[in-house]
């Protein structure tokens, strides 16, 4: 017991200096724009719950190898520690994302292309109102229209920065439209609109479907590790045999083996690679 004692004591002091050297590590940020400011802050708040996270996983290596006198503990905590919480967290899809970004944004040119003006006009009246994610690109291109770069390089310019076929489709039709002087501009715009609310209702219906093995999967680990834990504390004899070299390599192998097979579906649900448009 004294020995326990003084492992789960050294555990819990290398967790706090480690927590105490992230708080020395954050950067106070100097003065500048507030997006930089948040950026900044951000990256600092993400460090520091990285190391929190790596601290909490070596303490808990270290206690759950004094609590069950298996080395091999050491190692497997941290790595359900660090790598469980990414495999079972739903990926975030960016291909659905921004395609919610994009039906916004043609509609918002829709609503203003309608009133007249021209293209370049238009995408300069909607830098504002366009989300998140399509913030800095249209307000990269609006720069190049201002420094005066032609309509199409300008345009072709913005679908390398987002890298992204349903991107190039937009884009690609604004191209061929300030081609033609904005003749039929709205209508084939409209149909664009059309198009991509259809795509995006069915990759909405696709994820929710991809969702639910990982719920399942998810509640079937969290009840998994319960359980071992505590078949592992109170039925000490039934789980004797993993004490030896041999029954500690079998236990690493099974854990790597239920490790690869989250990592395994995790790709299987991820949404497949596209080619581009604009090249």
């Amino acid at each position: 017991m004294p020995e326990v004692l003084a492992l789960a004591c050294g555990a819990l002091i290398a967790g706090g200096l480690c927590a105490f050297l992230a708080g020395l590590t954050g950067v106070v940020p100097r003065r500048g724009s507030k997006r930089r400011r948040s950026h900044r802050e951000r990256r600092r708040r993400l460090g520091t719950a990285a190391t929190g996270r790596v601290a909490l996983a070596v303490a808990g290596g270290v206690l759950g190898t004094a609590l069950t006198g298996w080395p091999v503990v050491t190692i497997l905590v941290p790595a359900v520690v660090l790598l469980l919480p990414g495999l079972l967290a739903t990926p975030v899809n960016r291909d659905l994302l921004l395609l919610e970004a994009l039906d916004r944004w043609v509609r918002l040119l829709v609503a203003t292309l309608s009133t007249g003006v021209s293209i370049p006009d238009a995408i300069r009246a909607t830098r504002r109102q366009v989300p998140a994610l399509l913030a800095d690109p249209v307000a990269a291109l609006v720069a190049r229209l201002d420094d005066r770069w032609p309509i199409r390089q300008s345009l072709l310019a913005t679908a390398d920065d987002l890298a992204s076929p349903d991107a190039d489709a937009v884009l690609a039709a604004l191209v061929l439209a300030a081609e033609r002087g904005g003749t039929g501009a709205v209508e084939t715009l409209q149909s664009l609109a059309d198009s991509i609310g259809d795509r995006l209702r069915a990759g909405r219906e696709i994820e929710a479907e991809q969702a639910k093995p990982r719920i399942v999967v998810r509640q079937v680990t969290v009840l998994t590790l319960v359980i071992l834990g505590g078949a592992i504390i109170l039925g000490r004899d039934f789980f004797a045999p993993y004490g030896t070299w041999y029954g500690q390599i079998i236990l690493a192998s099974l854990l790597a083996a239920y490790l690869g097979s989250l990592v395994w579906l995790r790709r299987l649900t991820a949404p497949r690679v596209r080619e581009r448009i604009l090249q």
